[in-house]
């Protein structure tokens, strides 16, 4: 099978530091590579800065501005998120935040993860260091992982496959299942090659998906524009899985944007009336 896959929702722009393009240039890639939808998920992460204050993630708290769509593409705004305890807690949610950017005092309590956060579309949750769960159980981490998977806003369980974490993967499908949340296969994972251990965790579960009739979504985590949109390794996997097209839920524009609303994570069907119209 030909998987055509037109939305990438897990990306990132200079914001992320150790990535190499503007969210102007990533429109423009993506455009190129025949994308009906940008989602940008710069990391929100202790590790971008030493200093955890609102005036370090500001970046996200304007993209307000940015267009619904640009250059024919459509934008959707998102973030990537350290999952940092077993507990299933995300990053900045035990920050506090009393003041905004400019140093005036915020109106009631939130914290920081609340107030970055809070405008945003979506949110994929992902380890990326996995000290804290060094000797946890299977139980344990599957345990977290079905309680990142509660979290209202977060849509996607990312890249899984090479957290380092041992968990019970049909028990997280499961979850996320019932919860419309769904679980990545991240393009650049498998650049450690398809038969690797990570590959082959990737491998078992997209099979699993398959199996219990989850949904996925597949990801470039592109760090630079030429990546946007382009997933050769990940294609080839699925494709020797035969892989149904139908739970790749952002292989279109109209599929990811009706999941994420039915997922209760963020309602856009409004950007699908004009589709629907001219029908």
């Amino acid at each position: 099978m030909t998987y055509r896959i037109k939305s990438d929702i897990h990306n990132h722009t200079l914001f992320s530091r150790h990535a190499y393009s503007t969210i102007a240039e990533n429109v423009a890639a993506a455009r190129a590579a025949g994308l009906e939808v940008l989602g940008s998920a710069d990391h929100f992460s202790p590790m971008l800065f030493p200093e955890q204050h609102i005036r370090n993630f500001q970046f996200f708290l304007n993209q307000s501005i940015w267009p619904r769509a640009w250059d024919g593409v459509t934008l959707l705004r998102g973030a990537e998120v350290d999952i940092l305890g077993l507990d299933g807690r995300l990053f900045a949610q035990d920050i506090p935040c009393p003041e905004a950017i400019e140093g005036s005092p915020y109106r009631g309590e939130q914290s920081l993860f609340e107030r970055v956060t809070g405008n945003l579309d979506y949110l994929v949750a992902s380890v990326h260091n996995s000290s804290f769960a060094e000797g946890a159980t299977v139980a344990q981490a599957t345990a977290m992982y079905t309680a990142v998977l509660e979290q209202p806003r977060v849509f996607v369980l990312g890249h899984t496959g090479r957290s380092g974490v041992a968990f019970d993967v049909d028990e997280v499908l499961t979850v996320a299942k019932e919860r419309g949340k769904l679980i990545e296969i991240n393009e650049h994972s498998l650049e450690r090659g398809l038969d690797s251990k990570v590959g082959h965790a990737c491998q078992h579960i997209a099979e699993r998906c398959a199996e219990l009739g989850v949904g996925i979504a597949v990801s470039s985590d592109a760090h630079i524009a030429c990546h946007i949109g382009r997933y050769p390794l990940a294609q080839t996997l699925l494709d020797q899985i035969h892989f149904p097209l139908e739970l790749i839920v952002n292989r279109d524009r109209a599929s990811l944007i009706k999941a994420l609303a039915s997922s209760g994570v963020c309602d856009l069907t409004e950007l699908l009336e004009h589709d629907e119209a001219a029908e």
